[in-house]
């Protein structure tokens, strides 16, 4: 893939993960907050981190598992908070 598509992807990911921490932030869940805001910091376009192909597949595949995570444990979450009213 060209160069800027993978600028562009950071790009999103930046923006993404700066949302989250701002939700979190907002939800008074510190811990996600931190860990939302040093992966918009790692994967912002403007100051390149060189952390080898290796590494970076490895921080990719971490990532996408935890945001898959996270996103079952938030259906959950809103799966039980229904079922309560």
């Amino acid at each position: 893939m060209p160069y800027g598509y993978y600028q562009f992807v950071r790009f999103v990911a930046m923006i993404g993960f700066s949302y989250l921490a701002y939700s979190a932030n907002e939800q008074n869940r510190k811990n996600d907050m931190f860990i939302y805001i040093a992966l918009a910091l790692l994967f912002q376009p403007f100051i390149k981190i060189a952390l080898g192909r290796t590494i970076w597949n490895l921080v990719d595949f971490i990532v996408g598992i935890g945001v898959i995570i996270s996103l079952f444990k938030k259906k959950q979450q809103i799966k039980a908070f229904n079922d309560k009213k």
